[in-house]
């Protein structure tokens, strides 16, 4: 007999465990998708192109908080776990509910999932949302293109769109941004790559992008979405720790995968950090991942014309996913700021829509405005609260051009921050694993 199956997740991962566990599998009918975590993916269907000839009308994708009536409705015997960045209770609690309406739980094994390459792959991980993996994925891929190597990124999926067309999606320049109508998180990723003239690879069918990828580079970089674990088995294997959110490491799913299996830990933020946090850190790392590199790296803040919002009213925007479900409080624009005796204006009384919703559902989010934008009316709504705050001028601290696509009325300075690391310890890393 085949078993009913419902898989959680949040449009990335949940996808993928479906096509690597379940397609074309008739031991197993996969009876819907749950979604959370991004708003407006739900009420979708997992198209039939991609969903396989078992599925003639595709997979119907639910809220998730409907979980028990789904699993009762669906006659469900075994829900799958595949979405990152929770904390442990989170999937303890969700198990129970499921277990509790009569069905099994499964967190599928990295084994069974990762896909093979046959060129060298580095994997850029982490334990949280935001702890640094952009930056560290520019660096890695900086010092192979010095070295002369052909390397291309594979980016953790992002697809809220049209699913069957983003399929496989190629980001060369950013006329490709506009071609595949990307969000503002897609951009945040995308965009800071492309500008470095790196050849991005994203989407949904990811042995199909393995495969284009593979074609026109020596080395694969995986960049990974929130804390997930990599899609693609890699040769290298780094992992992102935050001390600024010391204890996350051990205390989030799926990132403490990353942290114990990672040949090296790349401890970020350690000029923000405070030592105590540092050496906690490090202490974990020694106990979970004995055989791991341990190598420091500082935030280097970059900013166009700092001095303009020196003593100025400022509105600071940064990186949206941190800021929400990342749970960090603060990032580059904020310290930026704070370092040019800036005041900064809470955006909470000028907040509109979801916007103003985002800030009653993350309450850690204080004086920070998260840039969502997962749909054109958020991106407005967005633009509304950004226009209608009182100040003199705004701080884009999210990687993402936000001038671009919104109109904003106000004076602005645009914020990023890079990586360092003493003694070049990543070139010789990389050196030593013949890559």
């Amino acid at each position: 007999m085949t078993q009913n199956v419902l898989i959680l997740g949040a449009a990335g991962k949940d996808f993928f465990v479906f096509q690597r566990l379940f397609k074309n599998n008739k031991e197993f009918t996969v009876k819907g998708f749950t979604a959370t975590q991004i708003p407006g993916i739900s009420g979708r269907i997992f198209p039939r192109e991609l969903a396989g000839r078992l599925y003639p009308k595709g997979i119907q994708i639910y809220e998730e908080k409907n979980l028990e009536a789904l699993i009762k409705k669906l006659k469900i015997d075994l829900a799958v776990f595949a979405y990152s960045d929770v904390m442990h209770e989170h999937v303890m609690h969700l198990a129970s509910r499921v277990n509790a309406s009569g069905a099994g739980f499964l967190l599928p094994g990295t084994k069974e999932l990762m896909i093979e390459s046959r060129k060298k792959v580095i994997a850029v991980t982490a334990v949280r949302t935001g702890s640094g993996k952009s930056p560290l994925t520019r660096r890695v891929v900086s010092l192979l293109k010095q070295a002369g190597k052909r390397v291309v990124v594979l980016r953790h999926p992002m697809p809220y769109g049209n699913l069957a067309k983003q399929a496989v999606q190629r980001f060369e320049s950013k006329r490709d941004l506009v071609k595949h109508e990307c969000t503002i998180e897609e951009r945040e990723e995308f965009e800071p790559l492309i500008e470095k003239g790196i050849v991005v690879y994203a989407g949904v069918d990811y042995e199909k992008i393995l495969k284009k990828a593979e074609k026109e580079a020596e080395v694969i970089v995986w960049d990974g979405g929130n804390n997930d674990i990599p899609f693609i088995k890699p040769d290298l294997w780094l992992c992102v720790a935050d001390p600024l959110r010391q204890g996350h490491e051990i205390s989030y799913y799926p990132g403490e995968i990353n942290f114990r299996k990672a040949d090296a830990i790349i401890i970020s933020k350690v000029n923000s950090a405070k030592k105590s946090q540092i050496q906690k850190l490090v202490e974990n790392a020694r106990k979970l991942s004995p055989k791991a590199r341990i190598i420091k790296t500082v935030s280097e803040i970059i900013a166009e014309h700092p001095e303009k919002i020196k003593n100025k009213k400022v509105l600071v925007i940064e990186d949206g996913p941190t800021l929400t479900h990342g749970n960090l409080a603060f990032g580059a624009g904020y310290i930026l700021a704070k370092k040019m005796k800036a005041k900064i204006i809470s955006p909470k009384p000028f907040a509109v829509g979801s916007i103003k919703q985002a800030f009653e559902k993350y309450p850690q989010i204080k004086k920070i405005l998260p840039a969502l934008g997962y749909s054109r009316q958020q991106l407005k709504e967005l633009e509304t609260t950004i226009n209608k705050a009182k100040v003199d001028y705004v701080v884009i601290a999210t990687p993402a051009r936000l001038n671009e696509f919104i109109e904003i009325k106000k004076p602005w300075i645009k914020v990023g921050y890079e990586i360092a690391e003493k003694g070049n310890a990543l070139k010789k890393l990389l050196k030593e694993k013949g890559i």
